[in-house]
């Protein structure tokens, strides 16, 4: 009996030994694999000032600053995460920050910057280091729309988007823990038991199937599980409305019916002109940039733009490069102190002549300098809005363009829809086959607002001459008016076939041994060209220019820009029309 009894006592302990080592082993095993992680870490590294926008730690952008209470950003980090469009001008070390209705500029190491050209004082002045420029953020807070606070406890900058609405998440649960990642395994930055008031408001980021990521009071980041809080929308802050946040001029009634008028050496003869109905907008060809430091020539004339508002014509003088000179352009463009040179000048001239809008127009840049020309009319747009006046923006399809920034920054952008085929192209053609200019507009849609383009036409005719020369063909061109053209054709007895891929008559002839060969512009391809305004739902058209066509295609022009109220009306009126195109 007792042998029998220390075996079952012998047993009864082995079980007693077997079960606590599994029952460690599972619980290690629970503990590792299955237990949520208990440790609570730090939100930032020590011994660093940090920063938060939104839900996100920003790191490696380099060091911001606190300097007497000021909070400094590094450039880089501003440009990658609140304003790619700040721009740096290191050879004037001037900083230039654009809105729709300001222009703020500030030389480091100044306390004295310009809102609008109008001096305003720095508490701590914009500042250069080896490493980065360092910009005083706060002052530009209000132009931003961004709320900016100092949290000491953790030595962090959280910076918020004022527009943005955000989502506000309580615990509703004891065990509520902000964790650094997307499962319990996870350790801890916060704990929110015991939290209260606005201390125990998380602020939601972004949302997955069981997680928010949040941000806590103390700013900091984290993930914390969806069973353990309730969520409420808090409505975005609305902006202050701009001072001069005007609406865009828009004629009073149809498209927008303009042309380019070329007036660069010459006094117009005005008694000479016919007043044209239904044109809104004339734009001469006053002003260009002749050097580097953004001297600006002047040959507008105060008794035109007399003659031009009397008979119902709004004004948009338009402001160019010398097309044939890129580098004194790009030297121009890319000058923070030569800009504002030509900026100011173009104010003074619009004051002073009663313009009503400036029209920009730079041809021939080289593709580097497309940045520098986008940051011109970014600096320019505000300035001339502030004083009442419209901005547009003349481009054609080289890659020199930033369709898209362009269209943000200018109140219309004329597409150049025209030198398809050019002087210099080596290829006979017309100047702006309908089908090539149906598929750019399109193109510039991806970019460009619709309500923003404006259809540029041309009035002109390129006469192409094949000439024998040695066993070669020698190809010249000349750009015609539509009378030149039409005398040429009479003169010579040539014949005109219709080209429906084109949207004009073409017509070929022998003269001096040469063939010639057009594309003729008239009131049927304008007919078409302003159709494409409708189709598209375009801002207007615009014509280079004036004295080249002949007076009856205004009543065409005219028509279909004011009268006609949509592509399906135009093409009810144009059913039974004898010249059509094929994209119609």
């Amino acid at each position: 009996m007792g042998v029998f009894v220390k075996r079952i006592y012998l047993r009864l302990i082995i079980f007693i030994i077997v079960s606590v080592l599994l029952g460690g082993f599972g619980y290690g095993v629970y503990k590792v694999f299955f237990a949520p992680n208990d440790t609570v870490v730090a939100a930032f590294a020590e011994g660093k000032l940090n920063v938060v926008i939104g839900g996100d730690v920003i790191d490696n952008m380099g060091e911001p600053r606190i300097v007497d209470g000021r909070i400094l950003l590094p450039l880089r980090l501003v440009k990658q995460y609140i304003d790619p469009n700040i721009n740096w001008d290191k050879e004037a070390h001037k900083l230039t920050i654009t809105t729709k209705d300001r222009v703020i500029r500030m030389k480091t190491g100044s306390l004295e910057a310009y809102v609008n050209n109008k001096p305003v004082n720095l508490n701590i002045p914009a500042t250069e280091n080896k490493d980065d420029i360092l910009v005083p953020i706060e002052f530009l807070s209000e132009y931003y729309g961004i709320e900016i606070s100092f949290i000491s406890d953790n030595n962090v900058i959280v910076i918020d988007f004022i527009s943005r609405t955000s989502q506000i998440a309580e615990p509703v649960k004891s065990g509520a823990v902000v964790r650094i990642g997307q499962s319990t395994a996870f350790p801890i930055v916060k704990k929110m038991e015991g939290m209260e008031g606005k201390e125990s408001e998380l602020q939601v980021f972004k949302e997955d199937e069981k997680w928010y990521k949040v941000r806590t009071a103390e700013g900091a980041v984290g993930y914390i599980e969806k069973k353990f809080v309730d969520v409420k929308s808090v409505a975005a802050s609305e902006p202050e409305p701009a001072e001069n946040n005007v609406a865009v001029w828009k004629p009073q009634n149809g498209k927008i019916n303009m042309a380019w008028d070329y007036a660069y050496n010459m006094k117009s003869n005005l008694s000479d002109r016919a007043v044209i109905n239904g044109l809104d907008v004339i734009s001469p060809t006053w002003f260009q940039v002749v050097g580097a430091d953004g001297e600006v020539e002047n040959h507008a004339d105060g008794k035109y733009v007399e003659w031009a508002h009397k008979n119902g014509y709004k004004v948009w003088a338009l402001f160019s490069n010398n097309f044939s000179d890129s580098e004194t352009s790009g030297d121009f463009l890319n000058n923070t102190d030569a800009r504002d040179n030509a900026i100011r000048q173009l104010l003074a001239f619009a004051a002073l002549y009663r313009l009503d809008g400036i029209n920009l127009d730079f041809e021939s840049l080289k593709n580097s300098d497309k940045d520098a020309l986008t940051q011109f009319v970014r600096e320019l747009s505000p300035l001339l809005r502030e004083q009442g006046l419209v901005v547009s923006v003349d481009i054609n399809l080289l890659p020199c363009y930033d369709r898209k920034a362009l269209g943000e920054s200018a109140d219309y952008v004329a597409l150049m829809a025209y030198d398809q085929h050019w002087s210099g192209g080596g290829v006979v053609g017309s100047v702006a086959q309908l089908s090539w200019t149906d598929e750019a507009v399109q193109s510039f849609l991806k970019d460009v607002p619709a309500e923003k383009l404006i259809l540029g036409m041309p009035f002109y005719t390129r006469l192409w001459k094949e000439t024998p020369d040695g066993g070669k063909i020698k190809l010249t061109s000349q750009a015609l008016s539509m009378m030149s053209i039409q005398k040429l054709l009479e003169e010579n007895k040539a014949q005109k076939t219709w080209d429906e891929e084109s949207g004009q008559f073409y017509s070929e002839f022998t003269r001096d041994g040469a063939t010639c060969k057009v594309w003729l512009e008239d009131k049927n391809s304008l007919n078409l060209r302003t159709s494409l305004v409708h189709k598209y739902e375009l801002a207007g058209a615009a014509a280079w220019r004036l004295d080249f066509e002949v007076p009856e295609v205004w009543t065409v022009i005219s028509h279909n820009l004011k009268m006609v109220g949509s592509y399906a009306e135009w093409k009810l009126e144009n059913k039974n029309g004898q010249y059509a195109f094929l994209g119609n």
